[in-house]
């Protein structure tokens, strides 16, 4: 069985934790539900509504200058993912949790990434998807609609893999 088919079942187990629903990896959010809709400001400057990708695959990787997971994973994704399909209709927004601006463009350039970094002030935007004292490394794979279709936690290669071909698949609709 695949990892992202054993996630998908587990995530139906719900825990209540204070007045919230979490699922499996202290998300928010589940497979099949609409993405929250929030303010994107990237490190560029531009400003945008998660809604405005409606059309495109979008994939939110959150993110941290101090997360060492996030640094290992980061250069996949620009590599295997990004480069390969961002004229295909993908977009991949790393939300950096709770870092001031010029932290972000420094980790950036240090880390070799052309995608967007956007901001998350506060963990607010993290917090729309998991308990915000949750562990940041985490994929939230939206479709052309805007459903949730793949979420991960940490990075683990044959997950990594998975969601890759999921990111693919969909792009090819």
């Amino acid at each position: 069985m695949f990892p992202g088919i054993v996630a998908q079942e587990k995530q139906e187990k719900v825990i209540t934790s204070g007045s919230k629903l979490t699922y499996e990896h202290d998300y928010l959010v589940k497979l099949g539900e609409m993405a929250p809709d929030f303010k994107i400001i990237e490190d560029s400057g531009k400003e945008y509504m998660l809604s405005d990708l409606k059309g495109s695959v979008v994939m939110l990787q959150f993110t941290a200058s101090w997360c060492g997971v996030c640094r290992k994973e980061m250069p996949f994704i620009e590599n295997e993912i990004w480069l390969k399909a961002k004229e295909d209709g993908l977009k991949v927004i790393g939300i950096d949790r709770d870092e001031p601006l010029e932290t972000v463009k420094s980790f950036k350039k240090k880390i070799g990434v052309s995608y967007p970094l956007a901001l998350d002030p506060g963990a607010n935007i993290f917090g729309l998807f998991a308990v915000k004292k949750a562990g940041v490394t985490r994929n939230v794979i939206i479709d052309r609609e805007g459903k949730i279709i793949f979420l991960t936690r940490l990075f683990e290669r044959g997950e990594f893999d998975e969601m890759k071909a999921v990111i693919f698949k969909e792009l090819e609709k």
